[in-house]
């Protein structure tokens, strides 16, 4: 005990003492607990086995170091108040001297510091030579350092478990993907040995430094594995598809060829359609329709080579692209039978509207209006004569509505003004 950590504090009384030893010896199993958890801890255990790189070796032989100090320190807390408590009992009703060196042990400067020797140059001539501190100052250091030592154990752990589990469902699909690469056609795939080098580089950083691949929110970062994944998948997708193609390649020949029989079908129908058009509609100005059915039979004769080279991964590719070249020419003669047929739909919209225009002047009485009969001879004319000027024809019709309406308005002698025309929005049609 040091003389000066004793004097330095009042001595405690007998049910003081008593008091203070029942609460350091509660302490003290709860620091051993705390102690032995952390050891058991599964993040400790990983730390323990695994090769180390990096961050996070560095790391854990700093907190390594940190939980051999606080042992160290324990031990020494232990042993002043195993000291105090034998003191204690050796004298069941202690005179003031024995008071005042257990108060020394239990509030004095009495626990010696593990290489904690004091430097020469703030040594005194009669003073200690090893820095001592109190049981509380003691409690103190121990908790900052396993603070420390447990932030690095859960760091790892906490990366480990958000690493591991999907780097291994991910090399599992990187070697179904590679059994199904191999059974194709037994090459080698570029893409697929390109991933597996990756995937291999990053696995070794996630088990041997997963610290380093914790972002600055203090989570894992795990977009490069999520990557890596969605590309096998993708390739996986494809791969599986090929498969399907080779095991049903006469089934999803002739659908493709039924498929480009549509296009040539559909481009037959509206260069037939555009020709009408062209004939019974004024300046149609309708495009001229592609012809794409001719080169993409062609680029299906040459998938006949890769077939017969059992090249079912670029055959399967092929024939993804030629569905969708087969898909977007048939949207594109669909597009151009629209736009002829639309003119001409236009046309007959136009003459049955004239149509009801004229029923409806007669029920209101206006069918020897020589006006009327003027307006609608002359759309009538300019809609049933080809070619048909569409724009010329929609201004007469529009025409011709406005002077039933007029006419209608009209006041006349007899009549309460004639029958409303409930077509009012049609005229702008």
């Amino acid at each position: 005990m040091s003389e000066s950590g004793a004097g330095a504090t009042a001595p405690m009384s007998r049910e003081g003492i008593d008091h203070a030893l029942r609460a350091l010896r509660e302490e003290k199993e709860r620091i051993s607990s705390a102690l032995l958890d952390l050891e058991d801890h599964e993040g400790t255990r990983l730390l323990k086995g695994a090769r180390l790189a990096g961050e996070t070796w560095r790391r854990w032989e700093d907190a390594k170091t940190e939980i051999a100090y606080v042992w160290r320190l324990y031990d020494a807390y232990q042993r002043t108040l195993g000291a105090a408590a034998e003191l204690r009992e050796r004298h069941p009703r202690p005179g003031s001297a024995v008071l005042v060196e257990l108060t020394g042990l239990l509030a004095g400067a009495s626990v010696e510091v593990p290489d904690g020797e004091i430097p020469l140059a703030r040594r005194t001539l009669l003073g200690e030579t090893r820095e001592r501190i109190t049981l509380d100052e003691a409690v103190s250091r121990m908790s900052d350092g396993y603070a420390r030592a447990a932030e690095v154990i859960g760091a790892a752990d906490a990366a480990w478990t958000a690493l591991l589990v999907p780097l291994e469902d991910i090399e599992g699909t990187w070697r179904d993907t590679a059994r199904l690469a191999q059974g194709l056609d037994g090459s080698r795939h570029p893409e697929l040995d390109r991933l597996g080098r990756e995937l291999s580089a990053l696995g070794i950083v996630a088990r041997t430094d997963p610290l380093s691949l914790v972002g600055g929110d203090g989570r894992p970062d795990t977009s490069r594995l999520d990557r890596i994944r969605d590309s096998l998948e993708a390739l996986r997708a494809s791969l599986a598809e090929a498969a399907r193609l080779r095991d049903g390649y006469e089934q999803r020949l002739a659908a493709v060829q039924a498929s480009i029989d549509d296009v040539e079908a559909a481009e037959r129908r509206a260069r037939e359609a555009r020709t009408t058009a062209e004939l019974k509609i004024v300046s149609a100005g309708l495009p001229e329709p592609p012809s794409q059915g001719g080169g993409l039979r062609h680029r299906l004769a040459g998938l006949e080579e890769l077939r017969r080279g059992g090249r079912w991964a670029e055959l399967a590719a092929r024939v993804a692209e030629l569905d969708r070249a087969t898909g977007a020419a048939l949207a594109q003669a669909e597009d151009n039978l629209r736009l002829s047929t639309g003119l001409l739909d236009r046309r007959g919209e136009l003459r049955g509207r004239l149509e009801a225009y004229k029923a409806k002047a007669a029920r209101l009485g206006l069918a020897e209006d020589e006006r009327l009969t003027e307006l609608y001879q002359q759309a009538r004319d300019l809609l049933w004569t080809a070619p048909c000027d569409l724009r010329r024809a929609t201004a007469a019709v529009a025409a011709y509505q406005r002077a039933i309406r007029d006419r209608r308005d009209e006041p006349r002698s007899g009549g309460s003004g004639g029958e409303r025309d409930e077509s009012e929005t049609g005229a702008g049609r």
